[in-house]
């Protein structure tokens, strides 16, 4: 295989991912630890598979047809202060623009109130694999939507001769950074609306994305040919943006990957934890070496069911589930 061809292969391999693996595994991991005492045995008990399992959402995304929308939203598709202007609920949303829209367009923000609730469905009955699954998930889904890039049509700055952005933003600058931020984001805290969260970490994700895009431009004008250089990773020589053009863009960006990430690793651990609350907070310890039966799970899906059917369920259920 020519070198050419070598490199191609393994920049297309980034052009559709989120944070990275690197920093997907990193967010979900450090979420863990925002966790109250009665949550965090059972996920620490579990957070190899938390922080591997950070990335399942993207793996989807070659064989799910249905996944990729799920991981952004093109605001810039709705016109002029859409980030403020469109619905926050989903059948409102739905009502207003068509579904086959919104999924054109992405839906993150309301993709993530609906893992809530189901991660919240889980914890009523108890599923543990359940559990930890859509926990994952729903890191993933979290941490996609604090990220500019995933705002907006214009995700890897091919609309703008900026193409590799992505990688850049998501990938190269918190493998090379990681080390020297501050991760200590406080204990999780209740979210009241867990939509109207997800709407507010779009918005401020959004807010910061002139900044992406401009202070790259005016850094390649500078910078020039020291842009890019070439780096052996196994056996493979990758051309990847150059650490000294790294470290400037980094300063120019004034600590927002930081921000970024850390902003992800408290709504994540919110969200859990919002969901253990209005799930009656079941006793997680009881779930660490528990592996129920299907018939047991079959019994406890059939009681929620009817519970629903009661409409004995808080009516925010109906409202924003897609």
């Amino acid at each position: 295989m020519k070198l050419s061809l070598k490199i191609i292969l393994v920049g297309m391999a980034f052009v559709f991912f989120g944070w990275g693996f690197f920093a997907h595994q990193k967010i979900n991991r450090l979420a863990v630890f925002t966790l109250p005492l009665e949550m965090i045995g059972f996920y620490k008990a579990n957070i190899q598979y938390l922080s591997e399992a950070a990335v399942n959402a993207d793996r989807r995304r070659y064989a799910v047809a249905d996944e990729a929308p799920k991981h952004y939203i093109d605001l810039d598709d709705y016109g002029d202060s859409a980030k403020y202007k469109l619905p926050r609920y989903w059948k409102d949303a739905v009502e207003k623009y068509s579904e086959d829209t919104l999924r054109a367009r992405g839906i993150v923000p309301w993709h993530i109130n609906r893992v809530y609730f189901q991660l919240k469905d889980a914890m009523l009955v108890k599923d543990p694999d359940r559990i930890l699954r859509l926990s994952a998930d729903i890191g993933h889904y979290v941490a996609d939507a604090h990220v500019p890039l995933h705002t907006t049509k214009n995700y890897d700055g091919q609309l703008t001769n900026q193409i590799g952005l992505h990688a850049f933003w998501e990938s190269r600058l918190p493998e090379l950074f990681f080390n020297e931020y501050d991760f200590y984001v406080g204990k999780a805290t209740y979210l009241n609306n867990v939509q109207l969260a997800a709407w507010n970490a779009v918005t401020q994700a959004n807010a910061a994305l002139d900044s992406v895009l401009i202070f790259e431009k005016q850094l390649a004008k500078k910078m020039g040919d020291q842009k890019f250089n070439f780096e052996t990773k196994g056996k493979q020589t990758v051309k990847v943006f150059s650490a000294n053009y790294s470290i400037q863009y980094h300063r120019l960006l004034n600590g927002m990957v930081e921000r970024q990430m850390r902003a992800s690793i408290k709504m994540i651990g919110d969200v859990w934890y919002t969901a253990w609350v209005d799930a009656g907070q079941p006793n997680l310890k009881e779930l660490i070496n528990y592996k129920p039966t299907e018939e047991e799970l079959k019994k406890k899906i059939e009681e929620l069911k009817k519970w629903k059917e009661e409409k004995l369920i808080s009516p925010r259920y109906h409202e924003a589930d897609n």
